[in-house]
């Protein structure tokens, strides 16, 4: 039977809930991220869109930032509805059957709303503490000058508001095997026990 996702947050009926992870860990996985994947949609069409990004966790709330304007802008100023994408993956995980086959990964959805930070100060502070996620080094004002309001009113810097979330975790060091097919070459365990995924 089909299940009925009428009513239902969008993060319901996980199909392997042995992997749902909780609130701490997903936490934990938007501090470190480096790449978000963001979902929007102008009418039918939707759009991904890879990105920089600040995990606010004091306010419930990612940060990034776009061009002043574009499809990213365009797409939220009609319809402020997302999904956020973050993951991390490991190594390649090889089976004896096809359907087997897999990689470790981890990853956090999120569904919320986006809108602009409007005013001026809270604008240029978000900045800062997006660059400071990746830059931690490197001091403001010391280092680099802090951005200028002409500068402010060159980009598009966006809040979402965090709706729901879940994270999932497949870290397992092997995949299923068949006992219905010959046992898999060793040779491949090994060949692929250091290799990561995009490697």
């Amino acid at each position: 039977m089909p299940r009925d996702y009428e009513n239902q947050l969008p993060t319901a009926f996980q199909r392997l809930p042995e992997y749902k992870q909780d609130e701490d860990w997903i936490k934990d996985l938007l501090q470190r991220g480096n790449i978000a994947r963001i979902a929007s949609c102008f009418d039918v069409q939707p759009f991904i869109n890879t990105s920089t990004f600040f995990y606010d966790q004091a306010n419930q709330r990612i940060i990034f930032h776009s061009n002043i304007a574009g499809r990213v802008r365009a797409n939220i100023e009609q319809s402020p509805e997302v999904c956020v994408e973050v993951s991390e993956f490991g190594k390649l995980l090889p089976s004896n059957i096809a359907l087997e086959f897999s990689l470790q990964y981890r990853s956090v959805i999120i569904f919320g709303k986006a809108f602009l930070i409007e005013d001026e100060n809270e604008k240029k502070k978000v900045l800062h503490q997006l660059i400071k996620k990746y830059f931690g080094d490197m001091q403001i004002d010391q280092d680099y000058r802090s951005a200028t309001d002409k500068e402010l009113k060159r980009t598009s810097v966006y809040e979402i508001k965090i709706e729901s979330w879940s994270g999932k975790e497949n870290w397992k060091d092997i995949t299923d095997q068949s006992d219905e097919w010959s046992a898999l070459d060793p040779k491949w365990f090994d060949f692929y026990k250091s290799k990561k995924f995009g490697e």
